[in-house]
């Protein structure tokens, strides 16, 4: 097999295929050239689609054997994705000795990055949406405010007691035997932090029905204006 030949007919075909973007890059030994390659979606200088420009240069016996690939100018590709594709690419290549192959290890190399900008489309759709689930969550959270217990509010009132003076007061009282007042021994009094949670624990107030059964015997008089047929038994004062 004419090897130089091959290989010069393979270039002429590429420059028919990818007229205005294979661009060649050296001539001997052998040819070097490169293709660009990108998604659909791909913007320069942005974050969107992924793109990145395949170099090739052929060896003595292509495509009897290997030819060298590389892999240029990838923007937007995650860590470590170029040495993955280059490996996809020399798959391809294993699988293809003996017929020229640019062209199948190009579309190999397309096919590749549409795959992987799907996946990081999906990934960024992903951490979007939980971002914004987050975010409602700490918004819920805000209005909702923090949830009464036992435990809570027995807390809260320590500090509060503290802060205020209350417990102290009391002590100093108790030693002295001095009398507080009416609102110091009800903000002191731990037997209403109790009465005051058994409303935390109930669902519900119950209510004595007892006390309505007999309100049916009761006798309510009419008020004697809302008579119509009332007539008011006046006298004569100037007979």
């Amino acid at each position: 097999m004419d090897y130089k030949e091959e290989q010069h007919n393979e270039i002429e075909a590429l420059e028919s295929i990818y007229c205005g973007e294979l661009e060649i890059l050296a001539t001997e030994p052998f040819y070097t050239f490169s293709i660009p390659i990108k998604t659909e979606e791909y913007e320069p200088g942005t974050g969107n689609g992924l793109s990145c420009r395949l170099e090739f240069t052929y060896t003595e016996k292509y495509p009897d054997e290997s030819l060298l690939i590389s892999i240029e100018e990838h923007e937007n590709f995650e860590e470590g994705s170029a040495e993955k594709l280059k490996e996809h690419l020399i798959e391809q290549m294993n699988e293809n000795f003996g017929m020229v192959m640019v062209f199948t290890l190009v579309s190999a190399a397309q096919e590749w990055l549409n795959v992987q900008w799907d996946k990081i489309k999906l990934k960024r759709e992903e951490s979007a949406a939980q971002k914004l689930r987050e975010e409602e969550e700490a918004e819920r959270k805000k209005f909702e405010g923090t949830r009464v217990t036992v435990e809570t509010f027995l807390s809260w009132k320590e500090e509060f007691d503290e802060r205020m003076g209350f417990t102290k007061r009391r002590e100093m009282a108790d030693r002295e035997g001095k009398k507080l007042t009416g609102r110091e021994l009800f903000m002191t009094d731990k037997t209403l932090d109790q009465s005051d949670l058994k409303f935390l624990d109930d669902d519900s107030v119950k209510v004595d029905e007892s006390l309505f059964q007999n309100l049916d015997d009761l006798e309510l008089e009419d008020d004697d204006d809302d008579d119509p047929d009332y007539e008011p038994n006046v006298s004569d004062d100037s007979a």
